[in-house]
């Protein structure tokens, strides 16, 4: 039986399909509602239920201006042809086609409303869903502000190539594909009605039809004028192939701005003339083709062949007629990404003999950072974790805190959740949402200490279970947290239900000697007070224990959202956030920080770059979000957000009160942000500046440290970002890291974030180093730039000098696949280069966790490697003497001295401080006369350790 035999769908039947639609339609709008609903709940709960009103407000409206525009125009078009068709189609019941148009026109009579309808209403809905989406473009382009600055070019505000132009672009688009659509509908009209025929002899199109068809044609025409000058506004967006820079370059300016001039006023001539010859002097379709046709002729010709002319023939002859556009693009650049305050500075590095005041140095080697917090996660696991699932993360964080009157750079991690973790009878629904709900502690360690079996030294976090003693962990929590609880945190995805009965609780709270159980008394969470409430969230997670436990009461809670990254972005849609927040201690709480970026891709002549691949490098996805690979040219950290780990509490920040972006924003969504004069000062001082805007930063630096375009384009004097030494053999670029340290220049010791940068093409050494840090609560970004023929080694070639050793090479040949390499510091120091990597190795007994085993120092071409960070700058700072005991005397005392000296800062005791500083110098006096008498270089040295004066060959070019 054929599909046309096949018998129609009975009564049955029919009612067998209306039934299976109607359920669809109704699970399918049951799942927006619950998902609305429960959204509406989570922002009155957070306090920002202003961003969803405002959101769907915005997309509803323009989708229904959008559909009810689009729609009309295109019903108004067909409708109008159908009203235009001749009272007789001219030859109509003739040839074969002629008789098929005379059956779709029967077909027609009595439906014709239906027809024309349904069709538009399908293209109007799709329309309009496209213009919902792009509810942020109609908003920032409603709450336009000026920049204050204009491009070089057309002498604009920026404000309208950020703001107005995407969203007059967007409506550009939407007007080409309509009018094309409408064309096409209304032809096919016309045919159908006899109003324009494709054979035949006469006329082949009426009067009406001509004028009808031609306005459409006039008016696509008059949209191509538009969209030229909006093509001319752009040119200072577009790429720049001469020297791979963005904005017009001198064929632009030269050539193509005039082009698009002429073609703009050409265009609406040929609009004019469309509508006028065609329908008064020729009247026919004829000359609209070859109106169009002669555009087409002008556009290649104008548009096309002159810029390629003068690029050919005058810019590639000369390329130093680009030079002033280079350094407009030089300006913006520097501009739009917040490089335009940068300080460079010259540092020689020409040193390369340590003094022996390194040993008891205050402003960089007291405050190495050991702990690498990418590899002692493990540790902090396997002796902090007290429960299986516990955990803290694939990275933890690096911050600072001021303990007893001395400020110095912490590990911390968050003792939080691992669902995964949860097994067997503690994976039930009760035990993963009632029970296990959360975790307990910020765990922190000094970065720049050890502890016993070469773990960290634990200062916060503890459980009553931890073996405290003054080498392995500190006797009482020295971080004051008032409330150690975490409800929110990094891998949160699971929802709780809290709350209920104080008089039995049911939250495992924390180990201690018998189980300590907790009920919630947080504000955060959506209360489940009524049963239509747990109705809701039944629905919403397909459960239906919401609605037959008895311990889900009308007291309880529910929390959802609870990762902090996900939860700012919520609220705060956009924001382009960091991909590593982290914990902080703010008067007694523990808050989330999470840095906010506003973004744009239309900064005039400012460098385009992909998001994604300038912040990946090693780390990229261990314990850290990547970016999407969104197109920007603007990107500023506008925003710091915080979320209370306890009670969810999300505050946005205003930290760069001169953001225009952010502004409009603000003004956008009714004022949501925090002004930045009441950020609070203990909160402020945990700011820290952010990896991934100080990553795209860093790449941009590689080719726009210069500062004139003839160095720009000669391309002489590129950066590259190292591969990570720690990871050798790989080619994933080396991460930045934090440090609290006084670089050369600086009063004061400051929490920076610092990357090392060595020269483009194969050369490896050393060309600068890059710091960001908060002056002032304002961001400082400096450069130390090493002259063009140093020999200072980079951090690969310091990895391997210093790992070409014989005592080093023959240690990690035996540890083997155990040996973890830390974080290679570049440090400068006395007019050289101070270069420090821990090696860790992962014991193999209980608990299993990497022990820092040995610490790499290089200064010049000698080599330290010692147990510890004091015994490997001593290496550094002399030769070994004819008696071996005197300079390790004289190293005992210079520890004792420097641990004497942080104890009585601790407790500030300035008469003990004096003390250590008198007993610090002659220690160093001791070790300087000690070190003398040296024999010659390379004597061989006791013990495991290479010789002090062990030497390298210089690192070549």
């Amino acid at each position: 039986m054929t599909l046309a035999e096949h018998p129609p769908l009975g009564r049955r039947g029919r009612t067998a399909l209306v039934v299976v639609v109607s359920s669809l339609a109704f699970l399918l709008v049951l799942g927006w509602v619950v998902a609305l609903w429960t959204d509406w709940l989570w922002f009155d709960e957070v306090g920002f239920r202003a961003v969803l009103t405002k959101e769907l407000g915005t997309r509803v409206g323009l989708f229904v201006v959008a559909t009810l525009a689009t729609g009309l125009f295109l019903i108004g078009n067909l409708a109008l042809a159908v009203r235009l068709r001749p009272f007789m189609p001219p030859g109509a019941g003739g040839t074969p086609a002629e008789e098929t148009l005379d059956r779709m026109r029967f077909a027609l009579a009595g439906r014709l409303g239906r027809w024309l309808v349904l069709p538009a209403a399908i293209v109007a809905t799709l329309f309009g869903l496209a213009a919902q989406g792009h509810w942020q473009t109609w908003l920032l382009f409603r709450n336009a502000q000026p920049f204050g600055q204009t491009d070089p070019l057309f002498h604009r505000d920026i404000g309208y190539y950020v703001f107005e132009l995407p969203f007059w672009q967007f409506l550009l688009g939407i007007g080409f594909t309509l009018i094309t659509l409408a064309l096409l509908g209304s032809t096919a009209m016309h045919v159908v009605y006899g109003g324009v025929r494709l054979r035949g002899r006469g006329d082949r199109i009426t009067p009406g039809a001509r004028t009808h068809l031609t306005a459409l044609i006039a008016a696509y025409v008059g949209l191509k004028a538009m969209a030229y000058e909006l093509d001319k506004s752009a040119l200072v967006l577009d790429g720049n192939s001469t020297y791979d820079f963005n904005g017009a370059g001198y064929t632009d300016v030269h050539a193509v701005v005039s082009a698009k001039e002429i073609l703009s006023y050409l265009a609406i001539v040929v609009a004019i003339a469309i509508l006028v010859v065609s329908n008064a002097v020729l009247r026919n379709l004829v000359w609209p083709g070859v109106a169009l046709g002669l555009l087409l002729i002008s556009a290649f010709a104008i548009g096309g062949v002159l810029p390629w002319w003068v690029q050919t023939f005058k810019v590639n002859q000369t390329p130093t007629l680009e030079q002033p556009y280079v350094q407009d693009a030089l300006r913006a650049t520097r501009a739009a990404y917040g490089l335009g305050d940068m300080s460079v500075e010259r540092y020689d590095s020409a040193n390369t003999e340590a003094p022996a005041t390194l040993l008891a140095d205050q402003t960089i080697a007291s405050n190495v950072r050991l702990l690498d917090p990418a590899i002692v996660d493990e540790s902090f696991t396997q002796l902090q974790q007290v429960r299986p699932w516990y955990d803290f993360g694939d990275k933890l964080d690096v911050d600072r805190y001021t303990v007893k009157g001395q400020t110095g750079d912490y590990v911390i991690g968050l003792r939080g959740i691992d669902y995964a973790k949860l097994t067997g009878p503690q994976a039930n629904w009760q035990n993963k949402h009632m029970v296990y709900t959360h975790g307990y502690g910020l765990v922190a360690a000094p970065a720049d200490r050890v502890g016993c079996g070469g773990g960290p030294y634990f200062v916060s976090g503890f459980l009553g279970t931890s073996a405290a003693g003054s080498n392995c962990s500190a006797a009482v929590d020295q971080l004051d947290i008032s409330e150690p609880r975490i409800y929110y945190g990094e891998g949160f995805d699971e929802y709780a239900v809290v709350g209920g009965s104080t008089d039995a609780p049911i939250e495992y709270d924390r180990p201690s000697d018998e189980a300590a159980y907790y009920t919630y008394a947080g504000s955060g969470g959506v209360r489940l007070d009524s049963a239509w409430r747990k109705t809701l969230y039944s629905l919403a997670y397909m459960e239906t224990r919401f609605l037959l436990n008895d311990q889900v009461t009308d007291d309880s809670k529910i929390l959802y959202v609870r990762d902090p990254r996900d939860r700012v972005q919520k609220i705060a849609p956009f924001l382009t956030l960091d991909g590593d927040p982290y914990p902080a201690v703010v008067d007694g709480r523990v808050l989330w920080i999470v840095d906010g970026y506003t973004t744009s891709a239309h900064y005039p002549y400012a460098q385009r770059v992909n998001l994604r691949d300038a912040t990946n490098d090693a780390l990229t996805g261990t314990g850290t979000t990547a970016q999407a690979g969104q197109e920007i040219t603007y990107l500023r950290n506008s925003v710091k957000a915080t979320v209370d780990a306890y009670d969810g509490t999300v505050t946005l920040y205003e930290f760069d009160p001169d953001d225009p972006v952010l502004k409009a924003w603000n003004q956008a969504f009714g004022g949501i942000i925090t002004p930045n004069a009441s950020i609070p000062t203990a909160l402020a001082a945990h700011f820290r500046y952010p990896e991934d805007l100080f990553k795209v930063q860093r790449d941009l630096l590689t080719r726009y440290h210069v500062a004139d375009a003839t160095s720009f384009a000669a391309s002489s004097d590129q950066w590259k970002v190292p591969s990570d030494p720690a990871q050798p053999g790989k080619t994933a670029k080396q991460p930045p890291y934090y440090l609290y340290a006084q670089f050369p220049g600086d009063k004061q010791p400051q929490f920076q974030l610092v990357a090392a940068m060595t020269p483009g093409g194969n050369r490896h050494n050393l060309a600068a180093l890059v710091s960001a840090s908060y002056a002032g609560g304002k961001p400082r970004l400096r450069v130390l730039e090493l002259p063009k023929d140093t020999q200072t080694a980079g951090p690969n070639q310091a990895a391997q000098l210093m790992e070409g050793q014989e005592a080093v090479r023959t240690d990690i040949n035996i540890w083997g696949k155990n040996v973890q390499r830390g974080n290679l510091l570049s440090l400068p120091y006395a007019d050289g280069m101070l270069y420090i990597q821990p090696l860790y190795v992962n014991n193999t007994t209980d608990p299993k966790y990497p022990q820092l085993r040995k610490i790499l120092a290089l200064y010049g071409t000698k080599i330290g490697y010692a147990d510890t960070l004091e015994e490997a700058l001593a290496q550094l700072a002399g030769a070994t003497p004819s008696s071996p005991s005197t300079v390790q005397a004289a190293v005992a005392k210079i520890q004792k001295a420097l641990a004497d000296l942080k104890a009585a800062q601790r407790t500030g005791d300035f008469v003990a401080q004096g003390k250590a500083l008198a007993d610090l110098e002659a220690a160093v006096q001791e070790f300087s006369a000690a070190t003398s008498a040296s024999p010659p270089a390379g004597t061989p040295g006791g013990g495991a350790s290479p010789s002090p004066t062990a030497t390298a060959p210089p690192p070549s070019g």
